[in-house]
């Protein structure tokens, strides 16, 4: 006869092994995944334009979104893109599939490529001392262009924890709305409410400080 308790520590044992074997197939899935990167980069350091190509189809994607989202322009979003995969083609050497995936180390380099051109941007609107020639600068943009600025620090500590840390998430930190929701463990609607109200209250601040 099987008692409830004999049932109740059958039942734990059988998750448990059931919990360490979606573990085990879950690091052999990153560790092959890590492996495939790690060949491919290989391959180009090799001069095979193939490898590049396939990196592209499978990459290509993830990198000009980063892109875009930084910088709002699907021309300079398109520029990062091609900076980035012709890095990679002179430098492969420099991805380690030991630090992570491709996909993470050429969504990096995009990251930083298209800061450096925000960066460029507003110093060449400084020196020609004119502004773009779009309509007005969105509340994102206006933010991101001052990310690095101590103004922008100081209205990001005027907001609630939760707001910052879903705009540090989304706009600093390059995730996604989902990607934000799955690491503060709250739902995308909550995370998408925080970055709209979070993104209003700074750019109420950041409007005195560009007046």
């Amino acid at each position: 006869m099987v008692t409830e308790e004999g049932e109740y520590l059958t039942t734990k044992a059988a998750t448990k092994e059931h919990l360490g074997l979606l573990r085990d197939v879950a690091l052999a899935t990153m560790v092959k995944a890590n492996q495939e990167d790690a060949d491919l980069a290989a391959k180009v350091a090799d001069g095979d334009r193939n490898a590049l190509e396939s990196a592209f189809q499978k990459y290509g994607g993830a990198v000009k979104t980063m892109a875009n989202r930084v910088l709002r322009n699907e021309t300079l979003a398109e520029d990062v893109l091609q900076e980035v995969f012709i890095g990679f083609w002179k430098a492969p050497d420099k991805y380690d599939s030991n630090r992570g995936t491709l996909r993470t180390f050429l969504v990096t380099l995009a990251h930083r490529r298209a800061v450096d051109t925000v960066r460029s941007e507003q110093a060449r609107f400084k020196r020609e001392e004119k502004v773009p020639e779009d309509v007005g600068p969105s509340i994102d943009e206006e933010v991101w262009t001052r990310a690095l600025s101590d103004s922008v620090r100081k209205a990001l500590g005027g907001l609630s924890d939760g707001e910052r840390e879903a705009i540090t998430l989304a706009y600093f930190g390059g995730l996604s709305y989902v990607e934000v929701a799955e690491k503060l463990g709250a739902p995308e609607g909550t995370v998408k409410s925080r970055i709209r109200s979070g993104m209003r209250k700074l750019s109420v601040s950041l409007a005195g400080v560009s007046s």
